[in-house]
């Protein structure tokens, strides 16, 4: 087995919460990573903030990229960090938030422990450069 065998890649999952129904980006991202060399997991669509932490918790993710282009940020983002501090996971999950997103809503993720919050047009490269950088390890 080689080094890089032997390195243990980095899981993500993507995951779309609430009723956003629009996925195109969730997909694009998802296949980047895959291409990166990430293992990566699709929630589907229409996840509760809920089952979006318990998939993290039980594939044991090192990234939760969230998208969401409905909105609802503000709500569900919370949520899904509450949850992850509840099962211990919230330090050892690189949290993205991917979508549109409000300047003013951005630095209020931030401080609830999102790492980054990336939005339509960012280079697929920034965004796995930050992850492959920022993952924690496992």
């Amino acid at each position: 087995m080689s080094a890089d065998q032997e390195q243990q890649s980095i899981r993500c999952l993507v995951a779309k919460v609430g009723l956003d129904g629009h996925d195109r980006g969730a997909h694009v991202i998802a296949r980047a990573f895959r291409d990166a060399g990430f293992e990566v997991i699709y929630s589907g669509l229409h996840n509760a903030p809920d089952e979006i932490v318990q998939a993290a918790v039980q594939e044991d993710v090192n990234v939760l990229g969230i998208s969401i282009l409905s909105g609802a940020h503000d709500t569900l983002v919370p949520k899904i960090v509450e949850g992850l501090k509840e099962y211990d996971a919230f330090d050892d999950t690189l949290i993205l938030v991917g979508g549109v997103v409000p300047d003013d809503d951005k630095a209020e993720l931030k401080e609830l422990g999102v790492a980054e919050v990336f939005g339509p047009g960012t280079p697929m490269e920034e965004t796995i450069e930050f992850v492959r950088e920022n993952a924690p390890e496992r």
